[in-house]
């Protein structure tokens, strides 16, 4: 196990209920201390008191377990707007939103309907159509939520 997923674990186990979860943990091996990134999500969303709780709990799990043995930067945040979905449950928390699909031969936007265990279905206009489309997790390389401002 490489010490990435032994964070992840040590960082699941901080979470203070099961509506959150770990999106990702990113160890750079960058010169000086290491920077290690914990990002976490809820099916109802973070708010910094929920990061600042991980924080305190995983800076102080990493100290026991001593595994990373010399000086870290720790860092515990939510995914911003640049961040793609990743996990099937970001993209179920997210039905209803207008996301921007990227796959290996093109890349559309449209508002997401429904999410299953393999992919998702987003309605989309093209022309004066609604269309629904089935896109399989496999074929998504990166998929964001699409802020609007109206």
């Amino acid at each position: 196990m490489d010490s990435a997923e032994e964070i992840r674990n040590l960082a699941a186990a901080c979470l203070a209920n099961e509506d959150k979860f770990i999106v990702d943990v990113l160890v750079s091996s960058r010169k000086g201390p290491k920077k290690v990134l914990v990002v976490i999500d809820g099916d109802k969303g973070v708010t910094i008191d929920d990061c600042a709780e991980v924080s305190r709990k995983l800076s102080k799990a990493l100290d026991d377990s001593e595994l990373i043995k010399d000086q870290y930067l720790l860092e515990v945040s939510s995914p911003g707007l640049d961040h793609p979905l990743t996990l099937n449950r970001q993209f179920r928390k997210n039905i209803g939103r207008k996301l921007k699909i990227v796959t290996d031969n093109m890349t559309l936007e449209g508002k997401l309907e429904f999410v299953d265990e393999d992919s998702i279905r987003i309605r989309r206009s093209v022309g004066k159509d609604e269309l629904s489309e089935t896109i399989p997790f496999s074929a998504i390389k990166k998929a964001f939520v699409l802020i609007s401002l109206k």
